[in-house]
């Protein structure tokens, strides 16, 4: 990692520090670990404080930290992570206020409060919100896991034909997403025909059949940074009404990214899809229209109908954001249909990273 693009990074973490008069932030959640120091291991935390960083891990990483990290000093820890943080805290003077994050468990939350001799209070979000408008090589990095996903899915279509199970079509993507020096983001859904109706459907033994439909919801890590990519087809000749269904669900999408744009109330970008399905006389989903990306699958912002008691689904879009647009109709028993791409916020408008993915829903494996 970049130390001047790490330095920028906790710059800004420095400003939040500042406005909420937090003195040291313990860091424990995977993922802000690795955006404040460059660290992809496992089992550590982050401090920060106004003079320095510090990465805390144990034996089985300090050899890939010393590689990763830059501009921080490690610490190799041998009791467990609230001790060595309270041995740390111990020796940093002038410490009023330490905060930890709030998605931290309650055991060590506790831990902390027995063995740090500091007020201690939580925070939410705070790396989170810094996190969600991404830099020059978290986009590079987002728009080249796009491009590994469309590559790994065009070399699975061969693969679409009746007789494969969910299962085998699934490990076939991933195999693929594999050869291309890359990771899955998350475990890749594959649904056919009314197991779509099913969101988070989990892959099963059923076999395509000769006129049926897939949905395949799947993501590609690249250098630690996700994409996330649905794509529905028809094997032989669709019905109309899975026409009609996939029709509005592209209609939906088209909407909500036209809507896409610096200073855009997040919540029309989502009732701008939702009002084209209730036009369309079809169920509305029941999920939110998107979700940012980076470093975890679901990040900030959130995009969903506007709700004061949750702030993560207000707000504004602005350039650097990288979101998914993902309407979708669900019928139990008969079908179900979305479509998700991967978009940046630029300066001016919008990019869509996913565009080459494979898209048409219709594979005529059979003469009709």
């Amino acid at each position: 990692m970049d130390n001047r693009i790490i330095k920028k990074r906790i710059q800004a973490v420095h400003r939040e520090l500042d406005k909420k008069r937090i003195d040291c932030l313990i860091v424990t959640k995977p993922a802000n670990v690795t955006y404040t120091t460059g660290f992809l291991g496992n089992d550590s935390w982050a401090v920060i404080t106004s003079g320095r960083v510090y990465l805390i891990t144990d034996g089985r990483y300090t050899e890939q930290a010393r590689k990763e990290c830059v501009g921080c000093k490690i610490i190799q820890r041998t009791d467990s992570l609230p001790q060595a943080v309270a041995k740390l805290t111990k020796k940093l003077k002038s410490m009023k206020t330490i905060a930890v994050e709030k998605s931290t468990s309650l055991a060590d939350f506790q831990l902390l409060k027995k063995t740090v001799k500091v007020r201690l209070k939580t925070v939410e979000n705070l790396i989170e919100t810094v996190r969600s408008c991404k830099d020059s090589s978290e986009i590079a990095a987002i728009k080249s896991a796009s491009r590994i996903a469309a590559k790994a899915l065009k070399q699975t279509l061969e693969y679409i034909k009746p007789g494969v199970t969910e299962n085998e079509l699934a490990g076939l993507l991933n195999l693929q997403i594999r050869k291309l020096d890359a990771k899955n983001s998350f475990d890749s859904i594959v649904a056919f025909g009314p197991n779509a109706s099913r969101p988070h459907h989990q892959s099963s033994k059923r076999k395509l059949k000769k006129k049926d439909t897939v949905l395949t919801d799947f993501g590609v890590k690249y250098k630690g940074y996700c994409c996330d990519i649905t794509r529905c087809f028809a094997v032989g000749r669709p019905t109309a009404f899975y026409k009609k269904v996939y029709d509005a669900v592209q209609q939906a999408q088209t909407a909500a990214i036209k809507m896409i744009k610096p200073g855009v109330e997040i919540a029309k970008v989502d009732a701008a899809a939702r009002e084209i399905m209730r036009k369309s006389g079809l169920p509305v989903y029941g999920h939110g229209t998107g979700h940012g990306l980076g470093l975890e699958v679901h990040e900030l912002p959130v995009i969903k109908p506007n709700n004061k008691d949750k702030p993560a689904t207000a707000g504004r879009l602005k350039a650097g954001h990288i979101i998914t647009i993902e309407p979708g109709v669900y019928i139990p028993g008969k079908l179900g249909v979305r479509i998700e791409d991967d978009i940046l916020v630029t300066e001016s408008g919008c990019e869509i990273l996913s565009r080459n993915c494979p898209h048409s829903p219709f594979l005529h494996t059979q003469k009709d």
